[in-house]
Parts: structure tokens; C-alpha cells; sequence
């Protein structure tokens, strides 16, 4: 009996002592002692509790304004939400310092995690790219403002992934005619990609498969209109050898070449893989893909 009365005195102790420190924490953030409230917003971000430094922060932020703590007190509230991983609240407080305190010592980290903010809310490239367009503006204005950034390199490694998303997005739904089997319109697509950006990462695919369209539109059409459309493929198919002599695609080229000549009523020199499949082609280039790692 005696051992659970202590338990239970225990457990009471334990919920006054909650209860007390909750009631202190909250007479704090509602009291105007400026001093006491500037010091236990620091000791909470030291301790890690960034919900309670990034209020008491936002609290201090009204009282302080226009004096010599006020962008202090301003970036470490936006500070107190990036650790507490709130980073749309953080980047609109980075946001409203780099526009209120541009002289202050903290401009550039603020300007650089209000970028990292950005980076952070970006989806992957199968959704909109609207954020990442953004954030791609945001670093190229950061970079502008601080060439001789330390974070350089951070900078360099967020843009080559927004523009691999950004390049993915093109190609991929460029590609996504293709695969509906309107070749014709894959075909368009997929040159007005590399028209509105010729050094997108994936041109060796991009060119591959604008060839691909122009074979099978070409041999899906009607008699009197395949001269025409396999002519095109000869181009598409030039255009695509003539960049890389080498790809793991060519000898499927090679292949659709000779097919297309034949049709053409051309002479060309047999091939043994004249007849092999597309799918056959997929295998062989996964089987080289796997010995090659």
C-alpha cells in the first residue's frame, strides 16, 4: 500500500511540475519582462526546442523593432523554424529580413537559407516545376548578390538537380506521345524540347526517340504517303549518328536504316540484326547496362 501511494504522489509532483513549467513558459511569452524573454529564447534554441524559441522570438519581434537586437531577433526566429523544419515559415521570415535588414551581418546566411527553404518544398519532377523554378531564380539572384559565397558549391549541386528535374520533366513528357502511339506528335514534341533548350541532359534519348517516331509514323502510313515520311527518318536517323557514333542505341538505328532503305526500294547491305525486335534491342542494351557495372 505504501509503495503505491508513493507512485502515485510521484506521478502528481510530476504533473505539477508540467503544469508549473508550461504556466512559466507561458507567462513568459505573454509578460514584457524584454530581458528575461530575450534569454530563455536563447537558452530554448540552445536546448533544441525551437517551437518555444521560434514564439518567443516572434514575440520579442514587435517589441524590439527598430532597435539594435531587431534583425538578431529576426533571424533567429526564421532560424528557429528552418531547425524546427517549418521551412515555408521560415522562408517567408528569410524572405522579410533579406528585404528589411539587407546590411546585416546575417544577410547572406538568411539570403542562403531562405534558398535552401525553396530547395527543400521542391517536388519531384513528375509534378508541377513551378517551385523549382522559382528556387533556380531565387540562387541565381543569391549568387549575384555574393559571388565569393562559402556556399558556392551547395549553390552549384541545387542547380544541377533543378535542372536535371526540369530537363526529366521535358523528356518525359515529350516521350509520353510515344508511348500513346500518336508518333507524329512525339516526333514535334520532342524536337520543340531541345529547340527551347538544346543542351537539355537527356538529347542523346530525346534524339533517339524523335528518330523512332519518324520510323514508325513513316511505316504505319499509307502507301502513297511513305516515301516522304521515311525520308524524314533518314534525316532523324543522320541527325542522331552524327552526335553519337556510339550510343548504346546505334545499332538499333542501324537496323531501322536499313528497314527504312529497303521500303525506299534502296540497295543496302544486309545486317543480321535487320529483324530483330524492338523489345530484343531493350534486352541486349540492359544486359551491356549490367556488365558494364
Amino acid at each position: 500500500m505504501k509503495f503505491h501511494y508513493g507512485k502515485a504522489l510521484a506521478a502528481v509532483f510530476m504533473l505539477l511540475g508540467m503544469f508549473s513549467c508550461k504556466s512559466e513558459y507561458q507567462a513568459l511569452l505573454e509578460g514584457y519582462d524584454e530581458e528575461a524573454k530575450y534569454a530563455a529564447a536563447f537558452d530554448y534554441f540552445n536546448q533544441g526546442k525551437f517551437s518555444k524559441a521560434s514564439q518567443l522570438f516572434e514575440s520579442l519581434s514587435v517589441t524590439t523593432s527598430g532597435t539594435s537586437r531587431d534583425d538578431t531577433i529576426h533571424y533567429y526566429w526564421g532560424l528557429s523554424n528552418y531547425r524546427y523544419k517549418d521551412f515555408y515559415t521560415a522562408e517567408t521570415n528569410f524572405q522579410e529580413f533579406t528585404e528589411k535588414f539587407p546590411r546585416s551581418p546575417f544577410a547572406e546566411s538568411a539570403s542562403f537559407l531562405r534558398i535552401d527553404c525553396l530547395y527543400k518544398q521542391t517536388l519531384r519532377y513528375e509534378l508541377d516545376q513551378s517551385s523549382s523554378v522559382q528556387t533556380i531564380t531565387a540562387i541565381g539572384e543569391f549568387l549575384n548578390n555574393f559571388p565569393r559565397t562559402e556556399h558556392l558549391d551547395e549553390c552549384r549541386d541545387m542547380l544541377s538537380d533543378l535542372s536535371l528535374r526540369l530537363d526529366r520533366k521535358a523528356y518525359e513528357g515529350a516521350k509520353l506521345y510515344y508511348k500513346m502511339e500518336d508518333y507524329l506528335a512525339a516526333r514535334i514534341a520532342l524536337k520543340n524540347v531541345l529547340k527551347e533548350d538544346s543542351d537539355n541532359f537527356y538529347r542523346e534519348e530525346i534524339l533517339y526517340y524523335t528518330a523512332k517516331s519518324s520510323y514508325k509514323y513513316a511505316q504505319l502510313s499509307v502507301p502513297e504517303k511513305q516515301r516522304e515520311r521515311y525520308l524524314t527518318f533518314i534525316d532523324d536517323y543522320f541527325n542522331f549518328v552524327g552526335e553519337y557514333e556510339e550510343s548504346q542505341y546505334r545499332r538499333e538505328m542501324d537496323a531501322l536504316y536499313r528497314r527504312a532503305q529497303k521500303a525506299l526500294g534502296r540497295s543496302v547491305e544486309d545486317g543480321e540484326d535487320d529483324e530483330t525486335s524492338e523489345k530484343d534491342f531493350e534486352k541486349e542494351r540492359k544486359l551491356l547496362r549490367s556488365k558494364s557495372e
